[in-house]
């Protein structure tokens, strides 16, 4: 099973849903930053579950162990581990599972492939449990990139059918995206919390479930990141983002749409912009540094792979949660015939919500190993 992504940060991650444990390892981080533990637990209790009633019962309480990695609040240049222990597993709701896989779930696949091996538990190794491991890494690479003045934030651009404001594609400030994070349902109007959330609960009603869509965004990056062809930021985000499961789709700026416009719609056009002083600057009577900028951000802040120096965008299509209580129909890996499934474990009516800050934690591992050496 390959857990490990980075080329300069190396994130190796451990463990199953229903181990004793799970936790990451991050090896390649930069000595003498000090890190806001209190911080790192908020951005992990973002993704934590059994806080409201649209993600799963279950309680844990996603608290790290570091054993290795940072003396007194500060990187030390050995290997970061972390540990989180599994306390509220109920594998016994899984016993089903052994012989009647779980339609849009790994169970069948699995089995094919670890022959019987894998842990069923869960969903094992495949589970979004393992999201949290992943979310502690990109904690503290959120760290690191606001120490370069970088900063990424992500809000729920969509639920169901109920659509969010997007974040504006060029004027793009810290504020905006520390916005939909300080808030329990991270969006940018409030006033879509309601429906969207509502939309959640009639599914629940239904033992059904709803997907949606999350908007990321990335400001203050230096023009270059990346590379062409195999290593650009785009084809590294989307190997990381496709880390996170249930991820069904990625797409910067225009995205999409970009299929149906002409060349001239599309492009970024460039301008020059000329900053005025404030008033009462001693400079206020001489014009500021004039800049090369864009009109529009089509691009998302990324051409040839690499950034423009305009806010980085991209959103992330998050599919509906596949555990749902509505009776399904699969197949019986015994007896090799059909049977009806009745999931009776603890799941998220949608996981989009809990899924905003595993996007950010991504977004902020790759970031990190494409830029770190560029402030070593």
């Amino acid at each position: 099973m390959a857990s490990h992504f980075g080329r300069n940060i190396n994130i190796q991650i451990f463990g199953q849903s229903h181990s004793q444990a799970l936790g990451v390892t991050i090896d390649g981080l930069p000595a003498g930053y000090v890190l806001d533990m209190g911080k790192i637990q908020a951005f992990l209790d973002r993704r934590r579950g059994g806080q409201n009633a649209y993600s799963t019962p279950r309680k844990e309480s996603d608290m790290p162990n570091i054993i290795c990695g940072i003396v007194d609040d500060m990187t030390c240049g050995a290997p970061l581990t972390a540990i989180f222990q599994n306390k509220d597993t109920r594998s016994a709701d899984y016993d089903e599972q052994r012989t009647i896989p779980r339609p849009s779930h790994a169970d069948y696949y699995a089995d094919e492939k670890y022959l019987g091996a894998q842990d069923y538990r869960g969903g094992g190794h495949f589970s979004g449990r393992m999201t949290l491991p992943l979310t502690f890494a990109g904690a503290v690479c959120v760290q690191i990139l606001e120490k370069w003045d970088i900063h990424i934030g992500a809000h729920i651009d969509q639920i169901y059918t109920v659509l969010d404001q997007p974040f504006d594609p060029l004027k793009l400030t810290r504020k905006d995206l520390q916005g939909p994070q300080a808030s329990d349902f991270p969006v940018n109007d409030p006033s879509v919390a309601g429906p969207m959330q509502q939309a959640i609960a009639d599914a629940a009603k239904e033992g059904d479930s709803v997907g949606g869509i999350i908007e990321c965004a990335a400001i203050g990056l230096p023009i270059g990141a990346g590379s062409p062809m195999f290593e650009g930021i785009e084809n590294q985000l989307a190997r990381a983002i496709f880390g996170i499961p249930a991820v069904r789709g990625i797409e910067f700026g225009a995205g999409f749409d970009a299929a149906g416009m002409t060349g001239s719609e599309h492009n970024d056009a460039f301008t020059i912009d000329t900053p005025t002083p404030a008033p009462d600057s001693p400079e206020s009577s001489c014009p500021g540094q004039a800049n090369i900028t864009h009109q529009t951000n089509n691009a998302g802040g990324v051409v040839g792979g690499l950034t423009t120096g305009a806010p980085l965008i991209f959103r992330v299509a998050i599919k509906p949660t596949p555990s749902i209580a509505a009776q399904q129909d699969s197949v019986d890996l015994e007896t090799m015939k059909p049977a009806k499934l009745n999931i009776i474990g603890r799941h998220d009516p949608c996981i989009v919500p809990r899924a905003v800050p595993v996007v950010e934690a991504a977004t902020a591992i790759v970031l990190v190993d494409e830029l770190v050496k560029s402030f070593e």
